[in-house]
């Protein structure tokens, strides 16, 4: 990739990782993205558990 060039996908295996900037921003993006998705599957999972146990 040249300097200045820009990402054409935001998929792990198409990122320059040796450019510290794209490290730290798609890393971080990452790391939120994943924390966002385990916390909606927590929520989900208690939901439908909820659900369940409820005496309707």
């Amino acid at each position: 990739m040249i300097h200045g060039e820009t990402v054409h996908s935001p998929l792990p295996m198409d990122l320059p990782w040796w450019m510290p900037d794209h490290f730290v921003f798609f890393g971080v993006l990452y790391a939120v993205l994943g924390v966002i998705g385990i916390a909606l599957a927590v929520t989900v999972f208690q939901a439908l558990r909820d659900a369940k146990n409820a005496n309707h």
